[in-house]
């Protein structure tokens, strides 16, 4: 009962959060402030009543239109707020099955401060991760853009939850390190991660003369070693190059899903968007990924 509540709980968390992400994906890039003025239509202006606020059921409700002006809501505002209520929810449901039943086991069961707090901080960070990267993965997807003012901070606080955890969120199993060692092993992850795709972007443009990643994805990978370790920031850009794979396959099969001016060639791909994806999926479930990957190999 409490895994089911609790579960629920956060859902209806993460939908509220990701409706205030909302506010800030629609009036950011346009300059405007997150707090004043109220929610309001884009197109029309008219302020919006408190029922058409509520994160999901408005949508559906009003049909993804405006009620006064008709225009339409774009499929962003849904996905953002179903995505991160199914994640918080998915990262609340397995945080509390890490707890014995006492009642089922029969036993009185005692925590330890050090594990309560570990564990506090391993929820809300992947919590405020998880928020992040849907956050960037709308940007990137709708504007090209993955700004510093969000990716460089999240490095910081990557390396500041790691720290605190005594691991990143995706951790391999290593003897417990001192302080140095942990920052010296994230420092690592970090540059190598990073440096991965500066290498990719350096090659592109000796084969094609112009660029075709941003520096912002470099920043992002980074982003992902701090939080998730070098291993999960690996499996995210395996994952992202997968995926951006088969977006740029779907783009050659149909014409009509790329702009009319633009040739498959030519057309830009949101590689972020794919990066986060990647991410998300190696956070939740990157740890069995890995163990089938190395039993496969051969290497566990």
């Amino acid at each position: 009962m409490i895994r089911i509540l609790g579960t629920v709980f956060a859902g209806l968390v993460g939908l509220a959060f990701g409706s205030f992400l909302n506010v800030g994906l629609s009036r950011w890039p346009a300059g405007e402030s997150v707090v004043k003025p109220r929610s309001h239509c884009r197109a029309c202006g008219r302020t919006l009543a408190w029922w058409e606020n509520a994160p999901l059921v408005s949508w559906l409700a009003l049909r993804g239109r405006c009620r006064t002006c008709h225009a339409r809501i774009g499929w962003r505002y849904p996905l953002v707020e179903l995505a991160l209520g199914a994640l918080w929810a998915m990262i609340a449901s397995q945080s509390i099955s890490r707890f014995p039943n006492s009642t089922t086991l029969g036993l009185s069961i005692s925590y330890s401060p050090l594990f309560l707090f570990q564990t506090a901080v391993t929820v809300g960070g992947m919590m405020l991760f998880t928020w992040t990267l849907v956050g960037l993965a709308a940007l990137d997807a709708e504007h090209l853009w993955l700004p510093d003012i969000v990716t460089l901070p999240a490095i910081l606080l990557g390396i500041v939850v790691s720290m605190l955890r005594g691991d990143p969120l995706l951790a391999t199993s290593h003897p417990p390190l001192s302080v140095l060692n942990q920052l010296l092993r994230l420092a690592f992850s970090i540059l190598i991660a990073g440096g991965l795709i500066l290498v990719i972007r350096w090659l592109y443009w000796l084969i094609r003369r112009r660029e075709g990643i941003g520096l912002g994805d470099a920043k992002l990978m980074a982003m992902l070693a701090a939080w998730l370790g070098l291993p999960g920031a690996l499996l995210a850009f395996s994952i992202g190059v997968v995926v951006g794979a088969a977006a740029a396959l779907l783009l050659l099969a149909v014409p009509a899903a790329r702009p009319e001016s633009q040739t498959w060639a030519v057309t830009k791909l949101p590689l972020g968007t794919f990066l986060c994806i990647g991410g998300i999926v190696s956070a939740l479930w990157g740890r069995p990924i890995l163990a089938a990957y190395l039993r496969w190999s051969g290497l566990s």
